[in-house]
């Protein structure tokens, strides 16, 4: 089982991609402790340097760092934003099911098969400034 994340925690996602944009805007609702905070990687003043990861690697998969500078990719990375609700039976039994020695390998390559088809996913079409951040709704 991967440590913890100290909140909050960055959640770095695509958001010129609508499916990817709706399930971050989805866990954004939820948060009601400001334990996520989304940027987007597609937009023009993203900078992966600073993260010393490269853009094609977080265009790749999702990416969460925490504030001790832990960085979870991929399934690790919905781990740690389902630890951001720890009093949701629902994320709560997902994370341990997710960790399970049987199902970890098969989420593993289920979400690898997602990334390599995600870039041809439909483009949220709101996009008037060129990205397609999402909206925080409290």
């Amino acid at each position: 089982m991967p440590t913890k994340p100290q909140f909050p925690i960055q959640v770095f996602y695509d958001g010129a991609c609508s499916v990817c944009a709706s399930e971050i805007e989805h866990y954004l609702r939820q948060d009601h402790g400001g334990r996520l905070l989304a940027v987007d990687i597609s937009a023009t003043d993203f900078e992966p340097e600073s993260h010393q990861i490269a853009l094609n690697e977080f265009m790749y998969e999702l990416h969460t760092i925490d504030r001790a500078g832990r960085v979870y990719r991929g399934v690790e990375a919905f781990w740690a934003i389902w630890q951001a609700f720890p009093s949701s039976t629902v994320y709560g039994i997902m994370g341990d099911v997710i960790n399970l020695p049987v199902v970890n390998p098969v989420a593993r390559l289920l979400y690898r098969g997602f990334a390599r088809i995600r870039p041809y996913l439909p483009k949220k079409h709101s996009c008037d400034s060129g990205t397609c951040g999402i909206d925080r709704k409290s």
